[in-house]
């Protein structure tokens, strides 16, 4: 069974290489008929899944893999809340991405997430602390600044999103005026 758990796995990363994915998709049907629980398969076929426009499939194998690996990785759990909040599953996608920084809290991404779907629910004050752990990760992008900007001003806070403003002018002045424009503020 090793030896064709590996044959299978080796025909899969050729047929991603020839973008062959629905062939590849098929071969990680094929790994996980092996290996039913199986890591590395449920991952990559929920990845080749996403990429075919199978959202929906997709995000089983990545709960698979979350419910049978949940402590693998952080990446995985970011991964499946990535896909949550994109079908505008936003409930799930909060309690995924706080999985995913629960088990790093260092995973940027995964607070610029969690920032978001916070947002989306309009629970801002927990958006805030999220996006400030992400700016505190990723101090020079200007992802997290700018949605922390648009928070403070849908909490009737100018002056704050003033201040960020004139930080993201430093090194980001194109979003600095953005900010400038959709706000009315000038800093």
């Amino acid at each position: 069974m090793q030896v064709k758990y590996q044959a299978c796995k080796l025909r899969a990363i050729v047929l991603l290489l020839l973008g062959r994915s629905e062939s590849a998709d098929a071969v990680f049907g094929d790994m996980l008929a092996l290996r039913p629980d199986d890591a590395y398969a449920l991952a990559s076929r929920s990845f080749v899944r996403v990429q075919l426009g199978r959202r929906e499939a997709a995000i089983e194998d990545a709960k698979r893999l979350v419910q049978v690996h949940p402590e693998r990785s952080a990446g995985d759990w970011f991964n499946l809340a990535f896909m949550l909040e994109a079908a505008d599953r936003v409930e799930e996608a909060e309690a995924a991405f706080r999985r995913a920084v629960a088990l790093d809290a260092r995973l940027d991404r995964a607070w610029y997430g969690l920032g978001l779907a916070l947002i989306r629910q309009r629970r801002y004050g927990e958006a805030v602390e999220a996006l400030k752990r992400n700016t505190e990760l990723q101090p020079m992008s200007p992802y997290g600044w700018y949605q922390l900007a648009r928070v403070h001003m849908d909490c009737r806070e100018p002056e704050e999103a003033r201040r960020i403003i004139r930080h993201l002018r430093g090194f980001e002045p194109r979003i600095a005026a953005q900010l400038e424009r959709e706000t009315g503020l000038a800093s």
